[in-house]
């Protein structure tokens, strides 16, 4: 088993060892049957099959298209290396998560992540099956394997998964360090640059009166800085009072894990068109 993989293993059972101590990681408050199962599904899907087929599915697209580029890149700077996956894999999940509260039908494949009203590590890969096998960043992420970046990537995808599982638990590590003055400052240039618990749990606030909720911004996965720059931020240093999305109608299990295969009903689609997740704009 590569080094990279242990890494991410140990960095989620960590976080789930912590949740399970801390704050109860299989009984999360207002958690319906369903729940268990769309997370146990995707997350199967999505790390057993989807992300290791698509970046295969690209790198071998890449070849096909340009042999000559095999391994073009593996000799570039390490800091050039690290900006092309920030831009072409971090930056570009931005767009697409921002799309997906953007537009209607991409919202359906999202809306599974949302549907949760608790926060946890559980929740890290909880989507509708094709959302990530649609997902622009996997795909250039194979593309730049194939350039010769994939001792890159090993790094890279170990320290996102990091900031990632740690935004989405409830054992909100920055915390503690908002209440020490002297570390201000640096928590300052920390949240506008890395998704941390207090700027993604705003994302997955329920109410929109609540004054910590920012679910049409706060995108960013590993780097903050995007809603920053492309003005989404919302920072407060605040935790929702509840989490979920009001105004979500209800959906059923094969609509939160295989829509378009189970459509969505009429009353689904006239809620979700009123409410306050979706952006049409």
């Amino acid at each position: 088993m590569p080094a990279s993989t242990i890494a991410i293993l140990a960095i989620y059972l960590g976080f789930a060892v912590l949740e399970l101590w801390r704050t109860n990681l299989f009984r999360k408050g207002e958690q319906v049957r369903d729940d268990g199962i769309v997370e146990a599904v995707s997350i199967v899907v999505l790390l057993g099959f989807t992300q290791p087929a698509v970046l295969f599915t690209s790198a071998t697209l890449a070849g096909i298209v340009a042999p000559e580029w095999a391994g073009a890149l593996s000799g570039i700077n390490i800091f050039l290396a690290i900006g092309l996956f920030l831009i072409l894999d971090d930056m570009m999940q931005y767009w697409w998560h921002r799309a997906s509260h953007s537009f209607h039908w991409l919202y359906n494949l999202h809306r599974a992540h949302h549907n949760a009203r608790y926060m946890s590590v559980r929740l890290v890969y909880r989507n509708n099956i094709f959302y990530y096998a649609m997902m622009p960043g996997i795909w250039l992420s194979g593309v730049l394997i194939y350039l010769g970046l994939g001792w890159v990537y090993a790094g890279y995808i170990v320290v996102k998964l990091l900031v990632i599982t740690g935004a989405h638990s409830d054992v909100a590590w920055d915390k503690p360090l908002y209440a020490i003055k002297w570390l201000s400052p640096l928590m300052w240039v920390v949240e506008r640059t890395i998704s941390t618990p207090a700027t993604h749990h705003a994302h997955h606030g329920r109410h929109a009166h609540d004054p910590a909720t920012q679910y049409k911004g706060n995108y960013g996965n590993l780097l903050f800085f995007w809603d920053v720059l492309f003005g989404t931020a919302k920072i407060t240093r605040e935790y929702p009072e509840s989490y979920g999305v009001e105004n979500l109608a209800p959906a059923t299990l094969g609509q939160q894990l295989l829509w378009p295969i189970f459509p969505e009903n009429k009353d689904m689609g006239e809620k979700v068109g009123e409410g306050a997740a979706v952006d049409a704009a």
